[in-house]
């Protein structure tokens, strides 16, 4: 595509896009009276109008109905996740029985490990990559843990080569390879957090069967950033959040994919709770837990309602919108983006892109490395109107978010660190 570094060719951009008005449908934070450029949706996405009329829809039904509302009204309490259902799967390429909105995020990691992490013997080991994301790390780190294993011996994390910021692929499957027999788990995130990477997990998933690892990815950076296809790429869990790119608000809910392999097996071990059980017979009360089949059999407790009502009404735009059409204007805004920073002229001693550039190979974000005042960078930015996202010790991250950003946006960015670097 051939971009331009003018205002001009944005704000034409931004006529041409078929996406445009769907910013309308979300708050855009203010600052000095005017829209902030809001590039931050990798972290927290922001509120959908719909939101509140959501949660209004549900206080209502508390206050009018009180326990009643598990059982009346248009989406009942008791079966409300089961409404989320087909949107969800639609969003991450599953069956509707093979996903469950619940919990949160690094909950439903630990309900995951505790039913496909199953050491034994030789094949104790876990792979994932260095540098995770926290939560990650120290879920894997208690697991081993729990199960009698030293971390240090027991998870593998794998780094990219010596003076590069990103994995090779062909690296990744050579390293399951290489530690194939004793390799129980793969645990990879969909979406780097840091360098905004985007894992092949079809390829990844496809090694790790063929050494008879079990596969799974956090996506929380990739739900509602990219297309997937978890069944069809025969991965056996995912789990997300859904306050990123899904925009369903502060500490919202969760997502969980099994796939349908083992969300039929009632076999499988599993944390076991009361909504998890059998519907039909959930109200005997009787002892012997009986999973619902597919993923709604991990669940523990009854939904979380309003986090699920924001989630719902976000879900909505996403469906109306479309994870492909997304996707398009994405690798448009994001590779607009690039050009202009590439446009800079700057040395890789001063600023560098670590993301790939290879489209196929990453989401919204670029991440960008600042080897020089980094943080007075982004603090000079923020004081200015851009919302962005720091991350130690010297990385900007940047995510043109295709439901709400504007190529305008991208633009006046691009202006501003161009005046920046000419100081």
């Amino acid at each position: 595509m051939a971009f331009q570094n003018t205002l001009a060719y944005a704000q034409e951009q931004d006529r041409l896009d078929p996406l445009r008005s769907y910013r309308e449908h979300f708050h855009i934070p203010q600052h000095n009276g005017q829209d902030t450029v809001y590039l931050c949706g990798n972290s927290l996405g922001l509120q959908p109008k719909a939101a509140r009329a959501a949660l209004e829809q549900e206080m209502t039904r508390w206050a009018e109905l009180g326990v009643e509302g598990h059982f009346k009204g248009d989406t009942p309490w008791f079966t409300y996740h089961a409404a989320l259902a087909a949107p969800t799967a639609k969003l991450v390429g599953a069956k509707p029985e093979e996903v469950v909105i619940m919990n949160q995020l690094t909950v439903n990691l630990h309900l995951m490990l505790v039913s496909f992490y199953r050491p034994a013997g030789q094949r104790y080991k876990i792979l994932m990559e260095g540098g995770a994301f926290p939560s990650d790390q120290y879920a894997l780190e208690t697991q081993v843990k729990f199960h009698g294993y030293d971390p240090e011996d027991a998870i593998i994390e794998i780094s990219p080569r010596e003076g590069e910021n990103t994995w090779r692929t062909e690296d990744i499957l050579q390293t399951i390879q290489d530690h194939g027999d004793q390799l129980a788990l793969v645990l990879l995130g969909g979406v780097h957090y840091y360098t905004g990477q985007l894992f092949d997990m079809a390829a990844i998933t496809k090694a790790a069967h063929a050494v008879g690892a079990v596969c799974g990815f956090d996506l929380a950076h990739a739900a509602g950033n990219v297309p997937m296809q978890l069944h069809a790429w025969d991965v056996d869990f995912a789990v997300w959040c859904t306050y990123k790119y899904l925009n369903s608000g502060p500490g919202g809910t969760s997502g969980v994919f099994v796939h349908e392999r083992h969300a039929q097996n009632p076999d499988l071990p599993r944390f076991a709770g009361w909504w998890g059980h059998d519907q039909i017979q959930r109200f005997q009360m009787k002892k012997g837990f009986i999973p619902m089949a597919g993923a709604e059999g991990w669940q523990l407790s009854n939904g979380q309602i309003l986090p699920m009502a924001v989630h719902k009404a976000a879900l909505q735009v996403f469906d109306e919108a479309g994870i492909d059409n997304l996707r398009a204007k994405s690798e448009k805004l994001t590779g607009y983006l690039e050009f202009l920073i590439n446009s800079l002229g700057q040395p890789k001693e001063m600023l560098e892109i670590i993301t790939p550039t290879n489209p196929s190979e990453r989401g919204c974000q670029l991440s960008l490395l600042v080897n020089q005042n980094g943080r007075q960078l982004f603090d000079t930015l923020m004081a200015n109107g851009f919302i962005l996202d720091w991350r130690e010790p010297n990385v900007i991250r940047v995510a043109p978010t295709p439901l709400y950003n504007t190529f305008e946006d991208v633009y006046r960015l691009g202006q501003f660190l161009a005046a920046h670097f000419q100081k």
